[in-house]
């Protein structure tokens, strides 16, 4: 499951230590998970010039190259680090991108609270996915359960991701997700549930 069996604590002691290979390993972990928390942030008008990939590649290269900064030493201080990251990421696109240099985005913008949303959607996805009786608590148990959850998630196409998180995670509407993606209501709902219907296979999978 994970980068030479090596689990997340493991690469964070090595990466610690001056291991460039593990750090690298290690952040390649949260590739999926900031992926999620960037597209929940990025508003129609700077995803236009900025994909969720650029900043997550941005917030990576930051995180890599300032690693001695952290000062932490678990798996949720350095979310909370990586997160820190990608709030800046994400000022820096829009002052760069949309001239936005009197407005300090980092106000308005609280991946915190987006973490909690995460986290709280893991629970509600659970009730969702669960069939007779089986979770997908069995598969995060010893993950951070938003990563978890992430990971699942970039397992599907990119149009079912999506749909997901605009329906599960940001709290949306069929009809304002419909206006979100320039589609009819009646497609949106029914490929959110071919989406659910998908990540409940991956968990079967899984299990």
């Amino acid at each position: 499951m994970f980068p030479n069996n090596d689990s997340p604590a493991q690469l964070l002691a090595s990466a610690q230590a001056g291991d460039g290979q593990k750090l690298g390993h290690l952040l390649q972990l949260y590739r999926n998970y900031l992926t999620v928390l960037a597209t929940t942030q990025l508003d129609a008008r700077l995803r236009k010039r900025v994909s969720p990939s650029d900043l997550v590649q941005e917030t990576m290269l930051s995180a890599y190259r300032d690693f001695e900064q952290f000062r932490g030493n678990s798996e949720p201080e350095l979310l909370a680090w990586l997160r820190k990251i990608l709030i800046n990421c994400l000022y820096h696109a829009y002052e760069v991108h949309m001239q936005a240099k009197r407005r300090d985005v980092r106000r308005d913008v609280s991946l915190e609270e987006v973490n909690k949303v995460l986290d709280r959607s893991v629970v509600r996805l659970a009730h969702v996915l669960a069939d007779k009786g089986a979770s997908p608590s069995a598969c995060v148990a010893q993950r951070e359960r938003g990563v978890a959850m992430a990971d699942q998630l970039a397992k599907l196409r990119r149009e079912y991701r999506d749909v997901i998180v605009l329906r599960n995670l940001q709290g949306l509407s069929f009809d304002e997700i419909a206006v979100q993606l320039g589609r009819k209501t009646g497609t949106v709902r029914m490929q959110w549930l071919r989406a659910i219907e998908k990540l409940r296979e991956v968990y079967e999978v899984e299990e």
